[in-house]
């Protein structure tokens, strides 16, 4: 049934056009930086954009502009986890990995401490208004968020096209606190 689902909604968001992935993010970005959640945050951890994703580079600009720091998830195929790093400049600091992912340079890769985190962005595929989510099936994200303080909003930004009534779930799956379309902010989760 995941495997089903996750394949449609990526057919269906493959399909979309440069120009529909530039103004949808560009409309999902402006929803994210007028909230409360967005505003107090200073240290954001965020994905590096992959495929047809909403683009976070610009994001990532934004964030730098505004003094915050930005840290991105690095991660380590052998054992399925993430490695947190901050990423000072994406132009000098990033380099392309497995399956086409950026990641950074070896001279650029800063490991931090994950409880400094105070945002984090929540890549997905597959999205219910309940907040829980299907990525590409390795669990990164889910034994990662199980390390964070339960105060840390978890925010997920997509296409409405990714959003379904209902995906099925498993114990360990943890659900975000909002989810930003180019349309909508859907609050999943009252406890932060």
């Amino acid at each position: 049934m995941k495997d089903k689902l996750r394949q449609e909604i990526l057919q269906n968001r493959n399909a979309l056009s440069p120009e529909q992935v530039q103004s949808k993010s560009l409309a999902i970005i402006n929803r994210l930086v007028m909230l409360d959640t967005y505003q107090k945050a200073s240290h954001v951890m965020l994905y590096l954009d992959f495929r047809n994703e909403v683009r976070t580079l610009p994001l990532i600009h934004q964030l730098m502009d505004a003094g915050k720091k930005v840290f991105i998830p690095v991660t380590n195929p052998a054992d399925h986890t993430l490695t947190i790093s901050e990423l000072k400049n994406p132009e000098k600091d990033l380099v392309r990995v497995h399956f086409g992912l950026l990641e950074p340079r070896q001279d650029s890769f800063r490991p931090v401490d994950p409880q400094i985190i105070d945002l984090v962005i929540v890549p997905g595929v597959v999205f219910d208004k309940q907040g829980y989510r299907i990525g590409f099936g390795a669990g990164y994200y889910d034994r990662f968020l199980a390390t964070l303080s339960p105060d840390v909003p978890l925010v997920s930004l997509l296409y409405e096209l990714q959003l379904v009534n209902r995906i099925p779930r498993e114990p360990h799956d943890i659900p975000v606190h909002l989810l930003i379309t180019e349309s909508t902010i859907i609050r999943c989760r009252s406890d932060r």
